[in-house]
């Protein structure tokens, strides 16, 4: 049954996204199942959105491959994308090698949503929720076209060379600290070693992992990338002295994996172009592993060292020293990173810390950001008591909020509101200027995987104060988050006339069921 219900969504899905012929790729992260399209023009925006599987959806011109307008984003959730991607796959490759033959049954399947249109911006008050929603795609598009620098573009590449190894990292994770817990405790002392190797296995070679998506997103052979980055984590390199600077294992970590893999597409392509083509399989593939893996070896392992010390030395001493003020301008900023598309520098950064110590003790910090989204969310739908549409959006977002997932409560409610979006801020702050005192306080604690955000973040906090105080700090950090937000919201994120427009009753909304999210973007 679970199949079917995801083969389901699949099936929805596809032909609201133009059919299998204009799908030229497909993807997914811990939330999102990622498209290239040849032509955006056949999405229908609103269709998709009005599905119940369906959270949101996002866009942003990427990096698509070559013909393809950029990646489309369908917000499914944790552990449905995952489910729901390789159904839509099948049917991807079925319908390129079959004649169409489902759109009846799909279009029995979408056929609420021939209902849902776009809100017209002239519309006469009350403002409903598709009308915010409209709202939210005209801001998203916008954000979109102001991202498409090339700066941004080479942050949303590198950011897709680590997305692929969250769940990884998240399953490692969760196993590291249940086998600390045991430790602790002293439970099962014949299994903590076991799942001291499960869950540090990963971490050992998760720069060949790197470099392997590297050369993969950049054009190159990927096994070349990570045969260069594995001369990283090779024991061997402590026996080479590289001007006068004894290597050790590991050195420069994911970083150093990250820019030999760049140096081997640039070494490989060009080696392409002039090596004769009755030699290449040859030629092309020695020289681009020997003279990349000498760079590295006799440069950029100790440069990225270099650097990864660097990074997690400022981490630490930001919050152990910056403490509430620290937390309070990351959490306040966080938001306003991930509409300007920077926060995807962040990325490797909080891979680097994990390496290094073992968690990243930024991520529990820009998480409050998503407390304070939450909060001024339940704000909303308090100060709009007679607002059902604008209230329905809120109640059905909300778990997703809960759980971390921020785009249905920002572009679908706080963002087209714009003050909200604010004081979701300010509550960001406040929680992450909880979190950051704690940090001054010597209660020093992250979060040994990216990716997951909000409650399902618990798991997989560990710190040098051990579990109970880490698990309180963050439980703690999350409440003034949402109480800040919330009252932040209530009393400052409403003008009068703002209410005036907004708390009226649009009317009885369409009989959509509970579980349908219309409107989310």
């Amino acid at each position: 049954m679970p199949t079917d219900k995801n083969r389901a969504t699949a099936a929805a899905i596809l032909p609201l996204v133009g059919g299998p012929d204009n799908v030229t790729s497909i993807a997914h992260c811990m939330t999102r199942l990622r498209i290239s399209l040849r032509d955006r023009s056949l999405v229908q925006d609103e269709a998709l959105r009005a599905l119940p599987a369906v959270l949101g959806v996002v866009e942003d011109l990427g990096a698509p491959p070559s013909g393809s307008w950029g990646m489309y984003q369908i917000v499914l959730g944790p552990g449905a994308v995952a489910r729901v991607t390789p159904e839509f796959e099948a049917l991807v490759a079925e319908g390129r090698s079959a004649v169409p033959a489902a759109a009846p049954v799909t279009d029995a399947v979408t056929a609420p949503s021939a209902a849902a249109s776009p809100a017209d911006p002239a519309a006469p008050h009350p403002v409903t929720a598709d009308e915010l929603a409209a709202q939210g795609a005209v801001l998203k598009e916008a954000r979109k076209a102001r991202n498409a620098t090339p700066v941004k573009l080479l942050l949303r590449r590198i950011a897709n060379v680590f997305v692929p190894l969250i769940p990884a990292l998240i399953g490692c994770g969760v196993i590291a600290g249940l086998n600390g817990l045991l430790a602790n405790l002293g439970w099962l002392p014949a299994v903590v070693p076991a799942l001291a190797a499960i869950a540090s296995g990963f971490m050992s070679l998760i720069a060949v992992f790197v470099g392997y998506n590297t050369a993969k997103e950049f054009g190159g052979t990927p096994v070349l990338g990570g045969a260069v980055a594995a001369v990283i984590v090779f024991p061997g390199v402590a026996r080479i002295d590289a001007f006068g600077q004894q290597l050790s294992p590991g050195q420069g970590g994911v970083l150093g994996a990250l820019a030999a893999a760049l140096l081997a597409v640039q070494v490989e392509k060009r080696c392409r172009k002039w090596v004769p083509e009755a030699l290449d399989v040859l030629v092309t593939p020695t020289l681009t592993v020997l003279v990349t893996g000498l760079v590295t070896l006799f440069g950029l392992m100790f440069l990225a060292g270099e650097v990864s010390a660097a990074i997690g030395t400022f981490a630490n001493w930001l919050l152990a020293t910056g403490g509430a003020f620290a937390g309070l301008v990351l959490g306040g900023l966080f938001l306003p990173l991930v509409m300007l598309g920077l926060h995807q520098a962040l990325i490797p950064l909080h891979t680097t810390l994990i390496e290094q110590s073992g968690y990243t003790v930024l991520l529990p910090v820009l998480a409050m950001a998503g407390a304070g989204q939450v909060g001024a969310a339940v704000a909303v739908y308090y100060r709009l008591p007679r607002n059902a549409s604008i209230r329905a959006t809120v109640k059905s977002a909300l778990p997703a909020g809960f759980l971390g997932i921020g785009e249905p409560l920002i572009y679908g409610v706080s963002l087209p509101l714009g003050r909200p979006f604010v004081t979701a801020c300010v509550g960001g702050a406040a929680g992450g200027a909880f979190v950051g005192l704690a940090h001054q306080l010597g209660i020093a604690f992250g979060s040994t995987a990216i990716g997951p955000s909000g409650w399902a973040l618990f798991p997989l906090l560990d710190g040098t104060s051990g579990p109970v105080a880490s698990l309180t700090v963050y439980a703690g950090g999350l409440g003034v988050g949402y109480l800040v937000g919330f009252l932040a919201t209530y009393f400052f994120g409403f003008t009068h006339q703002m209410l005036a427009d907004l708390d009226t009753d649009p009317g009885p909304a369409p009989a959509t069921g509970p579980a349908r999210e219309p409107a989310l973007n």
